[in-house]
């Protein structure tokens, strides 16, 4: 009795410790990646309070603002074409896995 639920216990607890995993390791690298842009400004800033450069700042906004734009058509994109190949049978096999894994990864974002 107890080996019938086995596969689906290893399912879910693995899928939460890697989603887990996963959310603490993204929380960490947006963090760090936050850093280095926030400094990365504030160096044009000073070196443009300085005098040493001049710093179009509508034409950085703009860049920024299509980079961004780019960036999320893209993921739109790459997310739209996942798993466009299976059926809604085959979903159901993994309702238990995706759950645990989302459950998991809210957690490590939380506590990342």
């Amino acid at each position: 009795m107890l080996f019938d639920y086995a596969p689906f216990v290893g399912t879910i607890g693995g899928g939460f410790v890697a989603g887990t995993l996963v959310g603490y390791a993204i929380k960490k690298v947006i963090k760090i990646a936050a850093i280095i842009v926030g400094l990365f400004i504030a160096g044009l800033a000073y070196l443009q309070y300085q005098r040493i450069i001049h710093v179009d700042w509508t034409k950085f906004q703009s860049a920024l603002q299509e980079g961004l734009t780019t960036l999320a058509n893209t993921i739109i994109h790459i997310s739209n074409n996942i798993g466009t190949n299976h059926t809604i049978a085959t979903y159901s096999d993994f309702i238990p896995l995706t759950s645990s894994v989302s459950a998991g990864f809210v957690l490590g974002i939380l506590r990342g």
